[in-house]
């Protein structure tokens, strides 16, 4: 990893650009700048739009970063599928008892996930800027704090399990096991985060191959040791939790060895730094509250489905399958657009930064039709795939088509929001997430009425896939359009960061 980075800095040359861009720069006037404090803000006119030199180089680096993010992202459900296969033949109290478990680790994970949305960016800007070791020692930070996070989060759960999984209201049996799972598996939350914060220190190198390695190798230690723990060693449920554990410890294991050997060969402190830590943490904190906003929006969904039935709720829960595997795509342009945006601010590329941007577009678009056709073809008969109650397929064919549509829209979105957060620019981003979702309410609301059965997924779906996600396209956009995001340079404490 670190020789092909930096091979490719030398190749750039002092100024940190890209070839190609100085190809364009060479084609176009240079970009008009104004002094907006350190660093500096660009004013991008229309005749400086980058052009077709770039594409090629561009799209080599994109699917660089996206195809091994995209393998990392499909290998933890794939792993997760086969974990929940395993314990299923326990039968169905210990199957409900790793739903109730897994649904809360997730949660936690999920609204986590900003211990690497915040480590790219900075790791990437840094890297971009000419200082790998303080790229990597942005990165290092982020792995003190998520350490600190998964500690205090783990012993509170701990207490805590007991009440949390009796918030589901299930049998005594079922509790019972899901709290024996969760306190086992919270022993391996700090270093899951770890890995979570690591994985942002490898994106933001543009490496995506280190984490795909790890993500398949710890996913299939964990199969196995769950397989032999389970039924060989005969621990239950308990030995899943277990195996769970141990392949968490030793993907965080991994990440730290190559942490430290990067940062060693980098001559950087090993330590925390306090500045670097607090800036993660502010970045974490307004990164949160846009995660929030979003399972807020999902959760909604759900209960709205919940209320509605039973055969409303189960479709509902198998269009929420097929968007989240959807998802897993178009977030590998997400990931891309972060490593490579940061690394082209930090090096105040901006033409660079545009080029990029256009292209994950282009590219998230091509992907988002190819993915709406196959969708829509299959969608009259994909219920069967997941139910043999016809009315819960026949509930399904109306939503699958409304998902359909739109993952051109939903492409643009995570392409931007991965550009963005890429860019920094995490309080707009926090802002306009609760923004998005006064608007989703009513119109989630007004789905509510809609009777019961096929009407009701298709109002749901509509009020989400068209209504939601065309909020968040549109104050998304509006931002990319304009200018205020792009702040090049590596922004000091309290200075330089969008606004």
């Amino acid at each position: 990893m670190e020789g092909r980075t930096e091979h490719r800095d030398r190749a750039r040359g002092a100024e940190g650009r890209h070839p190609a861009t100085d190809r364009l720069v060479a084609a176009h006037p240079p970009v008009r700048a104004r002094e907006v404090g350190t660093p500096w803000e660009a004013e991008i006119t229309p005749d400086q739009e980058p052009t077709l030199p770039i594409r090629l180089p561009l799209d080599r680096e994109i699917a660089a970063l996206a195809v091994p993010a995209l393998g990392a992202l499909v290998a933890e459900p794939l792993f997760l599928a086969t974990d929940t296969a395993l314990v299923g033949h326990l039968g169905p109290a210990r199957l409900a008892a790793l739903g109730i478990a897994g649904t809360i680790l997730q949660t936690a994970i999920g609204l986590l996930i900003f211990l690497a949305y915040a480590t790219t960016p900075t790791v990437a800007r840094r890297l971009g800027a000419g200082d790998r070791p303080g790229a990597v020692r942005a990165g290092i930070d982020g792995m003190w704090l998520a350490a600190g996070i998964g500690v205090v989060l783990a012993a509170a759960g701990w207490v805590a399990s007991p009440a949390l999984a009796g918030l589901f209201d299930a049998s005594a049996p079922t509790t019972v096991a899901a709290v024996t799972y969760l306190r086992i598996a919270l022993l391996g939350l700090p270093s899951m985060l770890v890995v979570v914060a690591a994985t942002g220190l490898f994106r933001g190198m543009q490496d995506t191959r280190t984490p795909l390695a790890i993500a398949v190798v710890g996913f299939a230690a964990n199969a196995g040791l769950n397989a032999v723990l389970i039924y060989g060693v005969g621990w239950g449920i308990a030995g899943s939790a277990t195996g769970t554990v141990v392949a968490q410890t030793g993907m965080a294991a991994a990440c730290v060895v190559i942490a430290i050997r990067t940062a060693r060969r980098e001559g950087t402190t090993l330590r925390p730094g306090l500045a670097g830590v607090s800036s993660s943490a502010l970045t974490g904190g307004w990164l949160l509250v846009r995660t929030l906003s979003l399972r807020v929006a999902l959760v909604a969904t759900i209960a709205v489905a919940s209320a509605d039935g039973t055969t409303t709720l189960a479709a509902q829960q198998v269009l929420f399958t097929l968007f989240s595997t959807m998802a897993l795509t178009l977030d590998a342009f997400a990931i891309a657009g972060q490593a490579l945006i940061g690394h082209g601010l930090g090096a105040a590329d901006v033409p660079r930064v545009r080029a990029v941007l256009r292209r994950l577009l282009g590219w998230g678009a091509v992907t988002a039709i190819a993915l709406g056709v196959g969708l829509g073809a299959v969608s009259p008969v994909i219920g069967a795939v997941f139910t043999s109650d016809p009315d819960v397929r026949a509930a399904i064919v109306p939503g699958v088509i409304v998902l359909a549509a739109a993952q051109p829209l939903a492409a643009v979105v995570f392409v931007l929001d991965g550009v963005l957060i890429g860019a920094g620019d995490v309080r707009y981003l926090a802002w306009t997430g609760v923004l998005n979702l006064a608007v989703f309410a009513p119109l989630l609301a007004l789905a509510a009425l809609v009777p019961a059965g096929a009407p009701a997924i298709l109002a749901i779906q509509l009020a989400f896939c068209v209504g939601y996600l065309a909020a968040r396209c549109v104050t998304l956009s509006l931002r990319a359009r304009g200018t205020r995001w792009i702040v090049t340079g590596v922004p000091t404490a309290g200075r330089g960061a969008p606004a």
